[in-house]
């Protein structure tokens, strides 16, 4: 309220206070050592807690991706060259299996544009059991049976790597997901259908959400205050999670230690000499934690449908739009 009316001493117009913003430059950069895999730490600096937290929730709910959204199955029964009878039957239902479909990660490329669905310029008029082209959606096909009849096996397990690609090759489901398995046919049984993976945003379905253990921390600076009492956890033998040992040589001649990854370590290490250990009195605060000013260490890791990065600034560009929308209400309300 003081700020409000300071601005509109200094000729600003009466806004109120909720719409006076003060939005500072943040930074981003990568921890060393990350990426590792579909996994990745982020150093943002110059910043606070909601606003870190806004990107949370943006990778949570806002960036888009593709998933398996619409299943067509093929029943009944038919009959193989040699004369065996096929039932189109497993041991999940239908509804169970499409499930699992939709949980596969399917591999999205944000530069390619594809198109939502309700947005498609190819699409955008038509009814709603209408829509779908290559410009909205990526179809796979399946098509796979049961062991024969005088096979020694009894039952053959469908994965994700049966997933036949009609579109583009580069949807190929990516080999580290090709052995999530689908269901099970026995013999007799098969199993066809066609499915259509569409873009879509976690706050619809989980399906669409393209990350998971989003969290964030204050970038905090470990201290050796009292390097022979430090013995009490220097002694455990316990090591960093790039194989070092926590002792004292991980802390400069300053007694300080910086490497970001090296202070998550140390802090899970601390666990063990803190209270309910019986070694709190023996280590007695030898080393202690000291947060970082407008730092936090960003941390989350996606499905594979997205690289770490791509999910990112996904998630950035989500908000970028947003507050861009959100100026434009704000000059056309004044």
């Amino acid at each position: 309220a003081n700020r409000s009316r300071r601005y509109q001493k200094e000729g600003w117009p009466p806004w109120p206070p909720c719409l006076i913003f003060e939005v500072e430059k943040m930074e981003a950069k990568t921890v060393e050592g990350w990426p590792q895999g579909n996994a990745t730490r982020i150093l943002l600096t110059d910043t606070d807690a909601a606003q870190v937290n806004a990107i949370r929730r943006a990778l949570i709910a806002d960036v888009p991706k593709l998933a398996i959204n619409r299943v067509d199955f093929s029943q009944g029964v038919n009959q193989d060259n040699k004369g065996e009878v096929l039932e189109s039957v497993n041991v999940l239902p239908d509804e169970i299996l499409a499930h699992r479909l939709a949980m596969i990660p399917i591999p999205t490329f944000p530069e390619e544009g594809i198109h939502f669905s309700d947005a498609c310029p190819n699409c955008i008029d038509l009814a709603e059991e209408s829509k779908g082209c290559p410009s909205c959606q990526v179809l796979y096909s399946l098509s796979a049976r049961g062991p024969t009849a005088d096979a020694e096996e009894d039952y053959k397990t469908v994965y994700a790597g049966d997933l036949t690609t009609i579109s583009d090759q580069m949807f190929d489901i990516r080999d580290e997901h090709k052995r999530i398995p689908l269901t099970i046919l026995s013999k007799g049984q098969f199993l066809e259908f066609y499915a259509f993976a569409t873009l879509g945003r976690g706050r619809d379905h989980a399906k669409w959400a393209p990350a998971a253990a989003i969290g964030f921390r204050p970038q905090r600076i470990a201290k050796l205050n009292k390097p022979k009492k430090a013995e009490a956890l220097f002694g455990l033998g316990l090591k960093t999670s790039d194989g070092k040992n926590i002792d004292a040589k991980l802390f400069g001649k300053d007694k300080t230690l910086t490497d970001i990854n090296h202070v998550i370590d140390m802090e899970a290490a601390l666990h063990q000499v803190g209270p309910g250990t019986g070694r709190e009195g023996d280590f007695d605060d030898a080393i202690t934690l000291e947060e970082v000013d407008h730092a936090y260490v960003f941390s989350f890791e996606t499905d594979g449908s997205l690289t770490p990065e791509q999910a990112f600034n996904g998630a950035m560009d989500e908000l970028q739009s947003r507050f861009e929308n959100l100026t434009g209400d704000i000059e056309r309300a004044f």
